[in-house]
């Protein structure tokens, strides 16, 4: 995608000796860029959400565990690398997936080559979250095309958190459907859930505003609100995991949507890639990890001040009892479809777009 006017993606590799990305715990008052060129550096942009978002949490994992082996490629050193990049962010199931087939790759050679076969590799994945994600866009596009020609009039979409293109490589996955469509020319435009703690929303908002979709921002509650007044026609979000069976792990809140979509017959679909899909799982509430974040995410509220300049205001005491779950599961039952690069499917038969996966399933 472009930032003033400029091709960009989220994340960039720097030679071979470290990788590039946006900080996107500045956005939307500020765009800067960091180098990481150390797997612990790596660990903390997952933590802190320098870089967040399923697919680029993935990536970006990939590319800490091969900058992992260039420090130190023995067995020793890739369970310990493997193992404190998992734990960073443990609900987006796209990092263990990527982590895994790195060291798939990596356990089969010497020392000697880990470093450099686990460099490319961790590019092949890059670019393969480009690709799926751009055919997300394509089939998330025929959606709202037919919704269109049934209604005749502008679309009116309401996503959850960011799932663009700062939540992948490029693209994005709720957000490449929306883009796609926008510019095949359907008229549409986007409900923004500001979707608190992480005011994640600000990033979709900002990322519409450059690519000029018709976009307002609302609070996480007008949702409902909206539905009831027929001023929401389908509702799209990504996901940080989602079962065989179409249940849906994203971020909280989501789940409020789904219940309101349901009662005002709204379509409720979720966009991902295939490896955003945990075949394995077996009972979603139980097995899901639910990332419980800091307590200062809800308590300060950071933005800036009358006269532009950064600032943070303390919302509670210090002392206030905090919960802070960064996830919620949507049950497959409230969820219309899954978006995926081979194409949109009831959650119940999910796995028929991926046979080859049948046997974990």
């Amino acid at each position: 995608m472009k930032v003033n006017g400029t091709l960009m993606r989220s994340i960039w590799p720097i030679g071979d000796r470290a990788v590039g990305v946006i900080d996107q715990s500045v956005l939307p008052h500020r765009f800067e860029t960091r180098e990481l060129g150390t797997a612990a550096a790596v660990e903390d942009a997952i933590r802190t959400m320098v870089v967040r978002g399923a697919p680029l949490i993935g990536v970006s994992g990939a590319y800490g565990l091969a900058l992992a082996l260039r420090a130190d490629a023995s067995d020793n050193a890739l369970a310990a690398a493997y193992a404190r990049l998992l734990a960073a962010r443990p609900t987006a199931v796209n990092l263990r997936w990527a982590l895994d087939r790195l060291r798939t790759l990596v356990t089969t050679l010497p020392p000697a080559r880990r470093a450099a076969a686990a460099w490319t590799e961790a590019g092949r994945v890059a670019e393969e979250d480009v690709q799926l994600n751009r055919s997300i866009g394509g089939h998330g596009a025929a959606l709202m095309r037919t919704l269109h020609a049934r209604g005749g009039r502008p679309i009116n979409v309401l996503t959850h958190c960011n799932a663009g293109w700062l939540a992948a490589v490029d693209h994005g996955t709720a957000l490449s459907a929306v883009y796609a469509a926008h510019d095949e020319g359907i008229p549409l435009h986007v409900w923004v859930d500001e979707t608190r703690p992480r005011n994640q929303g600000l990033l979709t908002a900002w990322e519409l505003a450059a690519h000029g979709v018709p976009h307002t921002l609302v609070v996480d509650n007008a949702g409902g609100h909206l539905m009831q007044r027929g001023q929401v026609d389908l509702i799209v979000v990504g996901a940080d995991r989602v079962s065989a069976g179409g249940d849906v792990a994203n971020k909280i809140g989501t789940y409020l949507k789904a219940l309101a979509a349901r009662d005002n017959g709204v379509p409720f679909y979720a966009a991902v890639p295939s490896p955003t899909i945990d075949w394995t799982l077996g009972d979603s509430l139980q097995s899901i990890p639910i990332e419980e974040r800091a307590a200062e995410e809800v308590l300060v509220v950071s933005g800036l001040d009358v006269a532009g300049s950064p600032a943070s205001v303390r919302l509670m005491p210090e002392g206030t009892a905090v919960a802070n779950p960064a996830f919620d599961v949507t049950p497959a039952r409230l969820v219309t479809g899954i978006i995926t690069e081979r194409g949109a499917a009831e959650p119940g038969r999910l796995v028929e777009l991926f046979p080859e996966l049948r046997h974990a399933a």
